[in-house]
């Protein structure tokens, strides 16, 4: 075997072993301590093919150390037990390694005489100063020759000192290499659970939207499956729905076999990320592929798409053809779909269902349910049902919780029946449960809307401990003479007093603690009535409370203020609103809206609309029909524009407009052309009375068109459709737009061109245009004086959505704009036709608009 050279940088030569194998343990040469401090760096030269070209390089290197094959394995393992004390365990793994290369049978050999008590030192060294990644790495090196890493740090100090370092590591951005080094350890079978939360690195890979790490360290670990599950449900908290289904399609390749748990929280998880859709798909890809899901896996599809009856009901029946058992979960699901459809029927057949498999002993209802079942009537104002259904839990020993009572004392809030919910509320105190917040906010939300403004106030006053005794006073609770008057207690609510064996009255705060919430003092500043300072103690009070106002109660606010018809200080709290660091909603904008159109402040309100609109708070139906409602009458075009905009945008959006209002606004305004001329004040709406049932929308679109579109100040009617009454309607519009331009100074270019239509005289089209036309001579002629002529007839042909001219008999009309392309309801039928027009002159129009009144 050829020598081998290792090269340590020492001042101290060690000598050959063989010639001095006897005595090596005391001819071991240590290097200086100041050199020991310095970081230590060991290099393998290179092998030398003789003794002669090793003594040569000593002459260069005197701490060179030369190993021959006679007992020399003893020697390393002994030199590497001493590196190893000093903490020099890379050089261990070097020495390891280079016997191994050297011989298979040398390494085994020198794993067997190492120190090992020695190595474990000297990782425990490298771990004090933490140094966890070198000894990682070392363990990995010297796993090579045979040497067990475990043995090397089994000992609880060491596992303290690497659980320490790997959390520091896992809570850092070396997340990602502390996750390569457990890694390695769990190769060498170590507890990795041991050193980190498992659950702390899989949040940590969530937060920093690393999905491949996470599902890395996943898999060395034990109960894959929940570190899997936990995985996917964090990303679906995160509502990162793309890491979600990385995560849920690298289950499927790790996994042997499908696994319940996480398809159900796959499912979950859509639900989380309101993809309901995607839950339904992963539903039936467990159907496709014949694997039979189990109840809590139909439980959470069920429960991900409660919002959909008819969805739920039909996994409802697949649990029964799969012969899966429905659980008392199934049925609280069920119930709550009903409550969230508001189908009161089918709740109670679910209800009977459910009670009858308890009578059978299949099922044990649970508070939920009846608690449930209790809030469907509750909103259904059936207040009696609820109570009924109290009655049937407490017959089967099933206590009401304090969400029970809640339900029941709303149940009869909800119907208006004060006195029934504070009889409820006196009951539940009885019964020794403690109500929450919700409660109270129930009864005083019952007293508001009973317009029991004062006894609000009195038993929120007596609640939180303040002017307790006067407000029992003021309610005759207790009398001058100091009497308890316990029926007068349930007559006037829980006010604050119970009986007590100690004295006659206790304040119900020294039972029970209440906490006002933003909702209670929401709730408040509805009582107010118009008292804007009253409603201004109470925010105050409530921020001194550390109550955060939200955007119901700066609404709550506005509409105080604006109910004595303080606009300007309504717009002021807006504008507060947006400085208090709360954005206004929409609702918020349209209860200043309405103020601005109640109190006749028009202007203001469409400002307010258009900054809404640029701050991209979408307007609701009320916000629409706020600002349609605001006018009266039609004072100018730019009035009339305004609203028709509003009501185009209306329509755009989805809500439903009132049309008939607008349409008799928009009638009055286009009637004035004739009032005007002192000509007629017959309403179009006078002359004709069969028009009533035809969509309204249609004509209020025609002439939004027409007064909106204008380009150039070239004018061209399309009336097509249009019955007698509806196109006077639209040519009164393109009048008096015509006349409020010329008052601003715009000059009429051209003559006015009237499109009639394209009907054939026997038909019922064309006998209407024949109407139309004789109507609109006589409007022209005989009441405004204006000269109307034949405009010749064009050609078209009937191309659906577009008319193309073919002909023209007139080519001086070419001025006749784009909105004679838009023919509305011609024919499919690729004909020519023949468009009638009328032609008001320019001259004439000149003459009636200089016409004095």
């Amino acid at each position: 075997m050829r020598d081998l050279v290792i090269v340590f940088p020492s001042s101290s030569l060690i000598t050959n072993p063989h010639h001095h194998h006897h005595n090596h343990r005391r001819r071991y040469a240590t290097a200086p301590e100041h050199n020991r401090k310095t970081k230590y760096t060991s290099s393998l030269t290179k092998q030398l093919p003789s003794l002669s070209s090793a003594n040569h390089l000593s002459n260069h290197f005197p701490d060179a150390v030369r190993w021959t094959p006679d007992g020399s394995v003893e020697y390393y393992a002994d030199f590497a037990s001493r590196l190893a004390e000093d903490g020099r365990i890379q050089d261990v793994a070097l020495i390891a390694e280079t016997l191994a290369a050297e011989s298979g049978a040398n390494a085994a050999r020198f794993a067997s005489m190492v120190d090992s008590d020695l190595l474990s030192k000297g990782i425990a060294l490298n771990l004090r100063q933490g140094k966890v990644e070198s000894v990682v790495y070392t363990l990995k090196r010297i796993e090579k020759v045979g040497i067990a890493p475990l043995d090397l740090v089994n000992d609880d100090s060491s596992v303290k000192l690497m659980r320490k370092q790997f959390r520091a590591m896992a809570n850092s951005v070396q997340v990602e290499k502390a996750v390569d080094l457990m890694e390695i350890l769990a190769g060498f079978r170590f507890k990795i659970k041991d050193l980190v939360d498992p659950f702390d690195v899989i949040k940590i890979c969530v937060d920093i939207s690393n999905p491949q790490l996470a599902l890395r360290y996943a898999c060395f670990l034990p109960h894959t499956e929940i570190l899997l599950c936990r995985i996917i449900l964090g990303f679906g908290k995160k509502g990162d729905m793309v890491s979600v289904m990385t995560a849920y399609e690298a289950c499927k390749q790790i996994l042997d076999a499908p696994n319940m748990y996480i398809y159900r929280t796959m499912i979950d998880v859509c639900g989380l990320c309101g993809d309901y859709v995607k839950s339904r798909y992963i539903y039936e890809d467990l159907l496709k592929e014949d694997i039979k899901p189990n109840i809590y896996v139909m439980n959470s599809l069920m429960n991900v798409n409660s919002h959909d009856l008819g969805y739920t009901l039909k996994v409802y029946k697949s649990m029964q053809k799969l012969n899966v058992t429905a659980d008392m979960t199934s049925y609280n699901i069920l119930l709550k779909t009903c409550c969230l459809a508001g189908r009161v029927d089918l709740a109670q057949d679910i209800y009977k269902e459910a009670k009858r498999m308890e009578s059978s002993g299949l099922l044990k209802l649970d508070a939920f349910t009846y608690c449930t079942i209790i809030k469907v009537f509750a909103d259904a104002k059936m207040w009696k049902m609820a109570l009924k259904v109290k009655e049937d839990m407490q017959s089967v020993g099933v206590t009401p919780n304090t969400h029970t009572w809640s339900s029941l004392i709303s149940a009869c809030a909800n119907a208006g029946l004060v006195e029934q919910a504070n009889q409820l509320f006196e009951e539940m105190l009885a019964s020794g449960c403690e109500p929450n917040s919700q409660c109270f906010n129930i009864l005083l939300h019952a007293c508001v809307e009973a317009c029991q403004y004062d006894r609000a106030f009195r038993l929120f006053q007596s609640w939180k401990g303040s002017s307790a005794k006067e407000a029992l006073y003021a309610d005759g609770i207790i009398s001058k003479g100091g009497t308890f008057s316990p029926n007068k207690l349930n007559q006037q609510g829980p006010g604050s007093l119970v009986k007590s064996n100690s004295s006659p009255f206790i304040q119900a705060s020294n039972r029970f603690f209440f906490k006002p919430t933003t909702a209670t003092y929401n709730i408040l500043l509805k009582a107010c009535g118009t008292d804007y300072y009253r409603g201004k103690e109470l925010m105050d009070e409530m921020k001194s409370l550390g109550l955060a106002p939200n955007q119901i109660t700066w609404s709550t606010l506005i509409d105080i203020c604006g109910g004595s018809g303080d606009v300007e200080g309504a717009v002021r709290i807006l504008r507060t609103m947006h400085s208090d660091g709360t954005r206004p909603d929409v609702v918020a904008y349209t209860t200043a809206i309405k103020i601005c159109a109640e109190n006749k402040s028009l202007k203001l309100a469409f400002s307010l609309f258009e900054e809404m609109r640029r701050f991209q708070i979408k307007p609701n139906w009320v916000t629409y029909n706020t600002l349609l409602k605001a006018r009266s009458k039609y004072g100018s075009l730019l009035e009339v524009r305004q609203c028709l905009a509003i009501y185009q945008d209306m329509r755009k959006a989805g809500y439903k407009p009132n049309d008939h209002f607008l349409k008799e606004l928009i009638e009055e305004w286009c009637e004035g052309v004739i009032q005007e001329n002192s000509q007629s004040q017959n309403k179009a709406s006078d002359l004709e009375g069969t028009d009533f049932g035809r969509p309204v929308s249609l004509l209020i679109e025609k002439v939004a068109s027409h007064l909106q579109e204008r380009t150039s100040g070239h004018l061209a009617i399309d009336l097509q459709g249009l019955t007698k009454v509806e196109a006077r309607l639209v040519v009164l519009a393109v009048l008096r737009m015509i006349k409020e331009d010329y008052t601003r100074g715009d000059v009429v270019k051209d003559d006015l061109v009237i499109i009639l239509g394209t009907g054939e005289a026997n038909t019922d089209s064309g006998k209407q245009e024949v109407a139309v036309k004789d109507a609109l001579v006589k409007l022209l002629k005989d009441e405004l004086s204006l000269v109307v002529l034949p405009a010749g007839q064009r050609r078209v042909l009937d191309i659906t959505q577009d008319a193309r001219f073919v002909d023209d008999a007139d080519q001086n009309t070419e001025h006749t704009s784009e909105n004679t392309k838009s023919i509305v309801g011609m024919s499919t039928t690729r004909r020519p036709a023949i468009l009638e027009r009328l032609m008001v002159t320019k001259a004439s129009l000149h003459k009636w608009l200089q016409r004095k009144k």
